[in-house]
């Protein structure tokens, strides 16, 4: 491959680069794409009109939003994200300051060096072949080749201290977030999965029995996860559908009322409202008969007294079977996706491991026919396959 090939081939994917940008630009802009784009704002925020974009605006590229991020702080990012997100674009930063040094490094001191590696006629830089500027075209047992070791030995001493400041700097932000954050339940809390089954008790009295023998000072109270019922959906529904209507302007659905439920001239949130009692009384876990009830899952949310307590216990592996008592630190509540809990530990184990191997074996089925098909692209080892392998000398003229 010729230099101009290179650059024409960077030519492309930064041509590429730029049309997803532009079409990203124009697409977070359309009002239809605010549910993609603004999710997280649109949970806590009304939806508004986006009367003050002009139809023209909505359809031009524009690339203030690129300064925008460039330019914000990570103080701004823990305030919108989170501690997580600060750790993230550090990492960018990160990985964009080791590449700027190996770039500088390579550039300044190894291709030079790869470049008069032989005494040879050099032509014009774009007419090169890409091979004068590799490790190749250095002579054997050239004194030279120590510029590759010092090179290697330079970006690996800079990436090792820049990580030390990055991982420095984070631990202290996550220190001080923590340190400065008010008390949060989830800091208290121990997720446990994997409570075994016991034909005497529930699994509410196995985890109660459990951790009041093992953490009698410590341990405080516990939430058990039951399944999801017909109820929780549609309670979620319910919301889904409240969220969808809250934005619409009072008076549309005044209007669409009388024809789409009956005795539309009442409010629907209005005789929900006044119905919520009555629900409540005429409804109740109570009265429900054992077999009505939500099932218990063997799963529980246990609460500690201490923060140091609950972390203990997260860490610490409470049986010899890896597969029953299983802790970890509980997420935050809007972040658990309760249908999870509920399936068995050893089936979320198998999952991971399926879920592997199959990786590993896309990986295999991918590897093996593109390695293939590069190896026949390489015209000089054609002769030496066709003497090798035969029945291919057809295939590989061809």
């Amino acid at each position: 491959m010729d230099v101009s090939d290179l650059l024409t081939s960077a030519g492309i994917n930064i041509a590429i680069c730029v049309v997803l940008l532009s079409l990203y630009s124009i697409l977070r802009k359309q009002p239809g794409n605010a549910c993609v784009y603004f999710t997280r704002r649109l949970v806590s925020e009304p939806v508004r009109g986006t009367g003050a974009i002009s139809c023209f605006e909505r359809f031009v590229p524009s690339t203030g939003w690129i300064a925008k991020a460039w330019q914000a702080t990570d103080e701004e990012i823990l305030a919108v994200g989170g501690v997580d997100a600060v750790a993230f674009m550090r990492i960018v930063v990160f990985s964009i300051r080791v590449f700027i040094i190996a770039a500088v490094i390579c550039l300044f001191i190894v291709l030079p060096v790869n470049y008069y590696g032989q005494d040879m006629q050099h032509k014009e830089i774009h007419s090169e072949s890409l091979e004068v500027f590799t490790i190749g075209n250095v002579k054997e047992d050239s004194k030279w080749l120590w510029v590759h070791c010092l090179a290697l030995y330079l970006i690996s001493c800079s990436a090792c201290v820049l990580l030390y400041f990055e991982y420095k700097n984070i631990t202290k932000m996550r220190l001080a977030h923590i340190t400065g954050s008010p008390p949060n339940p989830s800091h208290f809390t121990v997720l446990v999965r994997g409570v075994p089954w016991s034909p005497d008790n529930s699994y509410s009295n196995s985890v109660e029995q459990f951790f009041s023998t093992y953490y009698p000072e410590s341990y405080l109270s516990h939430q058990m996860v039951y399944g999801s019922c017909t109820v929780d959906k549609l309670m979620k529904d319910a919301e889904r559908m409240y969220r969808m209507l809250k934005s619409i302007d009072p008076r549309f659905l005044d209007r669409s009322l009388p024809y789409c439920i009956p005795g539309g001239a009442a409010h629907p949130f209005m005789v929900l409202n006044l119905r919520a009692d009555s629900v409540s009384s005429s409804t109740s876990m109570d009265r429900l008969q054992p077999s009505q009830r939500r099932k218990e899952c063997p799963a529980a949310f246990v609460f500690f007294r201490t923060r140091y307590a609950a972390l203990v216990a997260a860490q610490v592996l409470q049986s010899s079977n890896p597969m029953l008592w299983v802790t970890e630190l509980a997420p935050e509540p809007h972040d658990v996706y309760w249908s999870n809990l509920s399936i068995p530990y050893k089936q979320v184990w198998l999952r991971k491991i399926t879920t592997l191997i199959a990786s590993v074996v896309f990986m295999f089925l991918f590897l093996l026919p593109v390695t293939f098909v590069q190896g026949l692209t390489q015209l000089e080892h054609l002769d030496q396959l066709s003497r090798r392998v035969p029945f291919l000398k057809g295939i590989l003229k061809q």
